[in-house]
């Protein structure tokens, strides 16, 4: 609790017992005019100053204005009727002051649980200097320092762990709980709390670019874009708010001037009255605060689980999404090659997978790449003969003192090998030995663990269609897909090609559907930011990516995908919820009061009651864990 919040709350106890005493104490005149009245003040004084201020700088019609307007002509009344009761006007300013705390609090306390969550600034860097370590703002390291972290520590720059090895928590930046274990050539990313060893990390990246400034960055930026619905509450207030007043000016003079005129006795006093409530009831604090607060609430429950939403324009647009079209590589596959099948003929599994690791010894070609991690051991480079790279068939190689050819099947024709087609997708290494066909390795892109689940999530929350765009082959396209249940893909597409694509769909799709792209390479930047929603897998994807995207998933999860509509479309139903329970509830005690059959303790409850119903209900925004 603030200072100010704390002080608020001493008034308004302060007042209520002196409310309550002078309900007992008996007191008349002047006497009991002027303990009213030091209530009041007490109580009331900040809304009395902010109204006057408004009136001096032209901006006179906001709920400060309505209630000093209702309750200054409530104690009016009092002493115009000689009835001595002050009660209402200071009820109503105590009541407005109680939910103006509360408000206060539920607001704080929102940004407090967000703050926390996203406590992931460093404070420092560990330079060593001289045999010591030195600590300095992480803003004044440069790009291939050498930083050291050690347990208990926040990572304060992205890097590659060149010395020592442990356990990095990462909930802060993606939400999951478990730790994640990195060793020496592991990249990475600022933000994560180091749990056991000292890690030397080489940094690669400024602290200004690095992952804990961009997602600050985010977090801090996203309240600036404001929704349709936030934009509309902005409008309608500007427009509510005077015809409200106009309204009850009209409705404390017409009646009684037509009823003078008529020859009846015109009762200024009863409609004067009825026009205070009419004010108290039409204040729009509940809309102007929660629908607000309910975006708020959302985008920051969103941020614990590892989902970054640029501002609440995008998270009204990701509830209508009902089209979403996925890049393939490195957002439903892992982007890495693998060795996924060892077919073998003349020799057994492990001859023909060192055979083909060492004869591309050499290549620092991703193929290379994965043959090396499926081998499992450093090529002994006294067996290796020649090499000869051809270019577009593969290399030659001399293993052993035997002539070994791995490559495609256009040079097993040319090494006059007999090979064997396979029924696996994927990239097909063959391996000749001698001359002799002795069998082939698959490599392929490994769909991700929960890229499957994350696609049935997605049908599940009423998405129409699951595409898939890719520039690969079209029997790998035809199986991920089939694996996925995707509902159709492309393939063989160029960068170029995948806008016209999803052009193409959202020329299909219809009123507010919405359609959200999923990507998280460079060549997806384009894409990204022609689709009405851009989703960019955030820890691996490309910077381009995540600048193009309206969301950023921390964790590049599938799964994630479904839970961001999810929360989306619970923040909208509870913005919904409040602007129909609102407007409803005020709509009814408007006509109640202009009618007379409302007083100023329903018009308390349609001011205060109705706000603090509409805070808690946007507080549950901020509960996503389970959806």
């Amino acid at each position: 609790m603030t200072r100010k919040q704390k002080r608020n709350l001493i008034r308004i106890i302060v007042s209520s017992v002196f409310l309550i005493v002078l309900n007992i104490v008996p007191t008349t005149g002047l006497l009991r005019a002027g303990l009213f009245l030091t209530c009041y003040l007490v109580i009331g004084y900040d809304i009395l100053r902010k109204a006057g201020r408004g009136i001096v700088n032209g901006r006179m019609f906001d709920e400060n204005f309505l209630m000093a307007v209702a309750t200054v002509g409530a104690i009016a009344l009092a002493v115009y009727a000689k009835t001595g009761d002050y009660n209402e006007a200071v009820a109503v300013m105590l009541f407005y002051q109680i939910g103006e705390w509360f408000q206060s609090y539920a607001v704080g306390k929102s940004r407090k649980n967000i703050n926390a969550l996203m406590d992931i600034r460093p404070d420092y860097a560990n330079v060593e200097q001289e045999g010591k370590l030195i600590q300095v703002s992480p803003d004044t390291v440069a790009v291939g320092s050498e930083i050291v972290v050690r347990p208990g520590e926040k990572i304060p720059l992205d890097g590659v762990v060149v010395k020592g090895a442990s356990s990095l928590n990462t909930s802060a930046l993606t939400g999951e709980s478990l730790p994640r274990e990195v060793t020496v050539g592991d990249a990475v990313i600022s933000g994560c709390v180091n749990m056991r060893g000292v890690l030397t990390i080489c940094t690669t990246k400024a602290f200004g670019e690095s992952t804990v400034s961009r997602i600050l960055e985010l977090v801090e930026n996203a309240g600036s874009r404001k929704s349709k619905s936030e934009k509309f509450i902005s409008r309608f207030s500007r427009i509510y708010t005077p015809a409200v007043c106009i309204s009850a000016l009209a409705l404390a003079i017409l009646p009684p001037l037509v009823l003078t005129a008529l020859g009846k006795s015109g009762m200024w006093g009863d409609w004067i009255y009825r026009a205070l409530t009419f004010l108290v009831i039409s204040c729009p604090c509940a809309l102007v605060i929660s629908v607000p607060l309910s975006f708020f609430a959302g985008i920051g429950g969103a941020s614990r689980e590892g989902i970054l939403i640029k501002g609440s324009n995008y998270l009204e647009a990701l509830a209508q999404t009902k089209y979403v079209v996925f890049d393939k590589t490195g957002t439903l596959t892992q982007g890495v090659f693998q060795v996924t099948g060892v077919h073998h003929n003349t020799v057994d599994e492990d001859t023909l997978l060192a055979y083909a690791a060492l004869a591309e010894s050499a290549s620092s070609h991703p193929i290379a790449q994965s043959l090396q991690r499926a081998y499992g051991k450093e090529p002994e480079l006294d067996r290796v003969g020649e090499i000869q790279e051809i270019s577009g068939h593969g290399v030659l190689a001399v293993i052993d003192g035997k002539r070994i050819a791995v490559g495609n099947s256009k040079l097993m024709d040319s090494v006059g090998a007999a090979y064997q087609d396979c029924h696996q997708t994927g990239t097909i290494i063959h391996i000749a030995i001698d001359g002799a066909y002795a069998g082939h390795i698959v490599i392929s892109d490994v769909v991700k663990q929960d890229a499957a689940s994350g696609v049935a999530e997605l049908k599940k929350a009423g998405v129409k269609q699951c595409i898939m765009l890719t520039g690969d082959r079209e029997a790998v396209a035809k199986d991920v897909a089939a694996a996925l249940g995707l509902d159709g893909y492309y393939s063989q597409l160029l960068p170029g090609d995948k806008v016209q694509r999803v052009e193409e769909i959202l020329a299909g799709k219809s009123g507010r559907e919405t359609l959200a792209f999923v990507g998280d390479g460079i060549n997806d930047a384009p894409v990204l930011a022609r689709a009405d929603i851009g989703i960019a897998m955030g820890a691996m994807g490309s910077d381009a990516a995540v600048e193009a995207a309206d969301v950023v998933l921390m964790d590049d999860n599938p799964l994630k995908i479904a839970k961001a509509v999810k929360i989306s479309r619970k923040c909208l139903g509870i913005v919904k919820q409040n602007v129909y329970f609102a407007i409803g509830v005020k709509l009814v005690c408007l006509i109640l009061g202009a009618a007379g059959f409302a007083n100023m303790w329903l018009a308390i409850f349609a001011d205060v009651g109705v706000m603090v119903i509409a805070v808690v209900n946007a507080i549950r925004a901020l509960q996503v864990k389970n959806l």
